[in-house]
Formats: structure tokens, sequence, C-alpha cells
């Protein structure tokens, strides 16, 4: 019998990798965005986002911080930290395993010590995004009144869509433990090269996550760079 090969999945490189590990097809989202909104937005939710975006033009502030490039810089070298403390984060040390024994040196990491590094990741890349989200959405509301627009309709989604973003990623270390055990199973005995495999998989998990979080702030610097 020939196994069908699987379709490629098309998307962004987070949903690719996550694809991967799992061993799933990811399905193309179908609809148009409002669409999907739809089902994303509580309807107090939705009111919102309609008032942000069709109701009275906001002013711009007078007293909004000024942007230039110290702003700028900020978001480069917080997103430049980030991702070396991903990359260089120091390596797993072994946990007591039960009865209170420790493994022995050579013995392989638990995947509690990688879940407890992907979610302290997560913990600092949501800190940091949020903060520079919302002193970028301070700068735009004193450009225009067009800009000011602008920053309301993005703390609604911030405040509308937070909720269910962190659900969805409060589900990867759950995938990464899946991945784990099969990568242990599946290695030779005694060979310890699939936690470096994991490793790396984990890491490059990460990056693609750390991208997707500056995906708004990404947003926000490209408009207040041209207005």
């Amino acid at each position: 019998m020939q196994v069908p090969e699987r379709a490629t999945v098309r998307g962004p490189t987070f949903i690719r990798l996550l694809a991967r590990i799992a061993g799933a097809h990811a399905p193309q989202p179908g609809g148009s965005l409002p669409d999907r909104l739809s089902r994303w937005l509580a309807w107090n939710q939705a009111i919102a986002l309609s008032t942000a975006l069709d109701g009275r033009v906001p002013e711009a502030d007078p007293d909004a911080p000024a942007f230039g490039s110290a702003e700028e810089d900020e978001c480069v070298r917080v997103r430049a930290q980030l991702a070396q403390a991903i990359v260089t984060g120091r390596e797993p040390v072994a946990v007591p395993a039960r009865g209170g024994q420790v493994p022995a040196a050579d013995a392989p990491p638990e995947y509690i010590v990688f879940r407890q590094r992907y979610l302290t990741m997560q913990r600092a890349m949501q800190a940091a995004t949020g903060r520079l989200r919302g002193d970028l959405r301070d700068m735009l509301a004193g450009r225009s009144a067009a800009m000011a627009r602008l920053a309301e309709v993005d703390a609604v989604m911030e405040r509308s869509l937070s909720p269910l973003e962190h659900s969805l990623l409060a589900n990867v270390p759950i995938l990464l433990a899946d991945h784990f055990e099969r990568l242990r199973a599946a290695a030779p005995d005694a060979s310890l090269g699939w936690v470096d495999v994991f490793r790396k998989d984990m890491q490059s998990v990460l990056l693609a996550e750390l991208d997707v979080r500056f995906q708004p702030i990404e947003g926000l610097l490209v408009a207040l760079r041209t207005s």
C-alpha cells in the first residue's frame, strides 16, 4: 500500500511548525476576516469594536509622548533580547525524580524542565510586548485624529482577543510534551541525540511565537513611521 503524502501546510511559520510537530494537518482558514471575528468576539466586544471604528473621531492627545528613533530602537532591543534568551537560554537542569532521587548526570531531562522554560519565556514575551504595545498606542494617539482612532481600535482588539490568544498559546507546551515523548520513544537505547533535536524544535517554536507576538507592534510602528 502507498501511504498518501501529507499535504503541505501553508501559512505563518508558527502554524507550520506546530503542524509538523503534532504530525497533523492544519486546515486553511475559511471565510472573510469579519466572519472569523464574529466567532472570536462576544457581543459586547463586537459593540466596543464597532464603536471604536464608527464612533466619534477622537481628538489627538497633545500630551501624548513623542515617537522617534529612541522608541523604535527600544522595540528592536527588546525583541533582540527575547530572541537571545530563547537561543542562549541555560541548559535544563535535572529535576528530582519520584521518591526524591536525583537522576544521574547522563540521564535525559524530564519534560517538566522544558515546560517550565517554555512557560517562563511565554510570560516574558507577554509582559514585554504588552508594555511596548501600550507605549506605542500612547504615541500614536498624539499624531492625528485618524491615528488616535487606530490606537483606540488596537486597544479594543487587544482587550478582546488577548484571552483567546492566551488560551490558544497555552496549548503549545501540550503539543511539545507529545513531541518530546515521541522522540524519546523512537530513540535508540542509551542515545540522547533526541534531546538536542527536541531542544532545537522548541527553540524554533519559541522564535516563531515571538514573531507572532510582535506582529501588532510592527503594525503600530508602521503607522507611526508613516503618520
